[in-house]
């Protein structure tokens, strides 16, 4: 492969520098848009020209770039801080029972294909935070390496009830995927039917994995903070 034809890939190695330096996510991708534009000869004009007619054409990239700019903005104004603030509030909580909400909450929306973002838009500037104060709230010390493992809870969470929730929603692509999958293999079927023999199987894929994330933020916790919980600071 040539030189040139190498440094077309300059923007991958912008997004895993970034991510692994845990800059800005709104910056890291902006700027790899913009880097791979550059290497790759578009220039300026070539672009926005893409990005215009993505932008455009693709309804749910456009929806998604949208809520990266609010989070971005609202992080920048103070949304993680809101965040920790008001779950500090809140007596007895920890990240297993956050955890748990979120996916109940996202389980609920998602039957009527309701996103909030997922990791980008929504679990990193609202739910983690939240993590983090519901720590300073029992005076416990926020440990990255604690905070590691909420994130990819709340992030397992975000996509387990968003794969087995967006099928009941008769009018979305997920349930309409499925009955073209199925007609395909000579079983005709109705969308409402496949949102009703569904509907079990969500709910218990949603109460398992409640049940998974507390039993492992409780391990979690005696891990980081003792047997009995506590870790001041």
């Amino acid at each position: 492969m040539e030189l040139v034809e190498l440094l077309k890939l300059l923007g991958i190695v912008v997004v895993i520098v970034g991510f692994a330096l845990k800059l800005d996510s709104i910056l890291i991708v902006s700027v790899s848009a913009v880097v791979t534009a550059i290497v790759g000869s578009l220039g300026v004009q070539g672009f926005l020209e893409i990005l215009g007619s993505n932008f455009t054409s693709n309804r749910s990239m456009t929806i998604f770039i949208m809520i990266l700019l609010v989070t971005g903005t609202l992080e920048r104004n103070g949304l993680r801080e809101a965040a920790a603030a008001l779950i500090g509030k809140l007596k007895g909580v920890t990240s297993g029972k956050l955890v748990c909400a979120y996916g109940i909450m996202r389980a609920f929306f998602g039957a009527f294909n309701v996103g909030f973002g997922g990791v980008a838009g929504f679990i990193r500037p609202v739910v983690i935070p939240m993590a983090e104060g519901a720590l300073e709230a029992e005076n416990k010390e926020v440990k990255e390496e604690y905070i590691e493992e909420v994130k990819g809870m709340a992030s397992a969470m975000e996509n387990i009830a968003w794969f087995f929730f967006q099928v009941l929603f008769v009018g979305g692509a997920a349930a309409l995927l499925v009955q073209s999958t199925l007609s395909s293999l000579g079983y005709e079927v109705e969308v409402i039917d496949l949102a009703k023999v569904s509907i079990p199987i969500a709910l218990i894929a949603l109460l398992v994995s409640c049940i998974y994330f507390m039993i492992r933020d409780t391990r979690l916790r005696k891990k980081y903070y003792g047997t009995n919980g506590r870790g001041g600071k």
